[in-house]
């Protein structure tokens, strides 16, 4: 007699019985054929798992349901004919997410990229010399001008500029650094494994908590060829513990005949102690007291696309363009033209504190966050029909993206509870939107903080939240 499991899989239908279903020919004139036909493909293998295993048996659903398999082929085509990367609603007050995308664009960086798309561009032409030009001549004037360096470079993120300067000028020599500034950024990559790659020799000096000039001093040698400095961007060591200024290094640099480099991390082209938060240190200031080459990125505090900026002495930054490997990690047209339109908006600071959301976000006062909580909150109760609870609480904001990791910023957020549903399932449900909707989760209640929402988002957010927690 033929097995239960056999005579299961048998039965079965194949992908082109379901394409003659009805309601799967009428999915076919609304998407893509090849997302229903893989979207069948995937349901019917993971039917024959389920049988194959067993799993069957308890499944509170037959296994040879039609209806189950063609409402599980729509929303798995649905899935295939969506892009991958989304735009989503941000209501975590996370303002650098490193997971959302970190900084959002300027709309004058996003028209620009829009312009620079859509045809050819002078990437790489001198219009008025009529002759070949260079990429980076885009932006290397803002960014001296900015930071007052002599030369500027822009590669495609900072850890490449990291690795281009340590193999320009300390292949196969000693880099010293201070045991304490030995950082893991982003996605486990650590300052001794970029040091390695780029073929340096970590010369690690001090301790965790405490370094001083004189360790420096001490492991200077003839196979030296590199101080470098790095900003703790996404952490910091606090009470018994000492670290050395820029400004000792740089004496004692030029002393030993060594190069200092400072990787200041997140890229800081305005003083933010201005609206209340820790000072972060800038670029400027490092090249003022004469650092050779600073290092940041363009994608955190500087609020621009992914980048790697360098700035510093032109002797220097031109032997990092030589370099082969600076091809290899060269940025490209569509950053470039974002990165030019968010540097020209920092040539006037109201300008750049208005427009670039970042800086916006971070500055955002808290009567106008208290005025967006109270408007989603109403919108949301308006929506729900007493399906929710929805208040108005007091809480802070994170920068994110590695930058002030002390910082706690006040704000007010909007606090939502459904009878019926967990936290974890409204939050689930608000993941499985469009646009998904990302939160925070307190307690029992998902939490929306209004300063990392756009201003056009504020509408379709209540909504969303409203949807799926009053749908059964």
């Amino acid at each position: 007699m033929e097995s239960r499991t056999r005579l299961l899989l048998r039965q079965l239908p194949s992908v082109d019985e379901l394409l003659q279903e009805p309601s799967i020919r009428v999915m076919v004139q609304t998407l893509p054929r090849w997302a229903v036909v893989d979207a069948i493909r995937e349901v019917l293998e993971r039917r024959r798992r389920t049988i194959a295993t067993g799993q069957s048996e308890s499944a509170p659903e037959d296994p040879l349901s039609r209806t189950a398999l063609i409402i599980e082929t729509q929303q798995i085509a649905l899935r295939l004919h969506r892009p991958a990367l989304r735009r989503l609603i941000n209501a975590t007050g996370v303002v650098i997410h490193t997971n959302l995308g970190r900084a959002p664009l300027a709309e004058v960086a996003v028209e620009r990229i829009v312009e620079v798309a859509r045809g050819y561009s002078n990437l790489e032409y001198d219009i008025e010399r009529g002759d070949r030009g260079s990429r980076q001549a885009h932006v290397e004037r803002l960014l001296c001008r900015l930071t007052e360096a002599e030369a500027a470079l822009a590669v495609n993120n900072n850890a490449a500029a990291v690795l281009l300067a340590i193999n320009t000028l300390a292949e196969g020599k000693d880099v010293i650094v201070s045991r304490g500034e030995l950082v893991e950024i982003g996605d486990s990559f650590r300052i001794p494994d970029i040091m390695r790659r780029a073929g340096g020799i970590l010369r690690e000096v001090g301790t965790t908590n405490r370094t001083y000039l004189r360790d420096y001093e001490d492991a200077i040698g003839t196979t030296s060829a590199m101080l470098l400095k790095v900003h703790t961007s996404n952490f910091r060591i606090q009470g018994f513990a000492s670290q050395v200024p820029i400004a000792e290094l740089v004496s004692l640099g030029e002393k030993a005949g060594l190069p200092v480099v400072e990787d200041v991390g997140s890229g800081a082209l305005i003083d933010l102690s201005q609206i209340g938060l820790s000072r972060e240190p800038m670029p400027s200031e490092s090249i003022r007291v004469g650092a050779d080459l600073v290092t940041f990125s363009g994608d955190k505090l500087l609020g621009g696309p992914q980048a790697g900026l360098i700035v510093g002495k032109r002797l220097l930054v031109e032997k990092l363009r030589r370099n082969p490997l600076a091809r290899a990690v060269r940025i490209d047209k569509l950053t470039l033209a974002a990165l030019e339109a968010t540097l020209r908006l920092y040539l006037d600071e109201g300008q750049a504190f208005s427009r670039i959301p970042v800086l916006r976000a971070l500055a955002m006062p808290l009567q106008e966050i208290e005025q967006r909580a109270r408007l989603l909150r109403d919108r949301i109760v308006a929506l729900a029909s007493g399906h929710l609870e929805v208040s108005v609480v007091e809480g802070t904001s994170e920068v994110g993206g590695g930058a002030l990791p002390l910082e706690a910023i006040p704000t007010r957020l909007v606090a939502v509870q459904a009878a019926h549903l967990t936290a974890p399932v409204l939050e689930g449900r608000l993941h499985r939107t469009d646009p998904p909707v990302m939160v925070r989760i307190k307690g029992d209640r998902i939490i929306l903080d209004p300063r990392t929402v756009q201003e056009d988002e504020l509408d379709t957010l209540a909504n969303l939240v409203a949807s799926v927690a009053t749908c059964s």
